[in-house]
């Protein structure tokens, strides 16, 4: 798992990682919007940091097994299109580009999420193909 130092620009594309996914991941804040929530979650993965992932990750559809990092994915950067909050419930559109073997590909997705205890929470997502 890697840290990264205050002055480091943030992979979400937020301020410095410190005062912007940092502080979730590696302070124990708890995000306020499920946005924010998002944002930790794509910079957790550019970072391996799948404890992370997991205890984002609602516990109804949270994976049993590992989740897979290939380590030889570049994460070159995240686009939040659109999120769209509804009390204890939200959704968060982004487009997440990545190359693996130099090869470039975009996850573009809507994600759910919720709200339990205070707690954002990811629930599940729906995938768009590119053309």
């Amino acid at each position: 798992m890697t840290r990264i130092s205050k002055p480091t620009p943030c992979p979400c594309g937020g301020n410095h990682y410190a005062q912007c996914c940092g502080r979730f991941i590696d302070q124990g804040d708890i995000p306020q919007t499920a946005e924010q929530l998002m944002r930790s979650r794509y910079t957790a993965y550019t970072l391996h940091n799948e404890d992370y992932v997991k205890s984002t990750w609602h516990a109804s559809t949270r994976p049993a097994e590992a989740v897979a990092q290939d380590e030889d994915t570049k994460w070159l950067g995240l686009e939040v299109r659109k999120h769209v909050p509804a009390g204890d419930a939200a959704t968060v559109e982004f487009v997440a580009r990545y190359k693996i073997g130099g090869r470039a590909h975009r996850l573009h997705e809507t994600s759910r999420f919720v709200r339990e205890e205070g707690r954002w929470y990811y629930v599940d997502g729906s995938f768009f193909t590119t053309k």
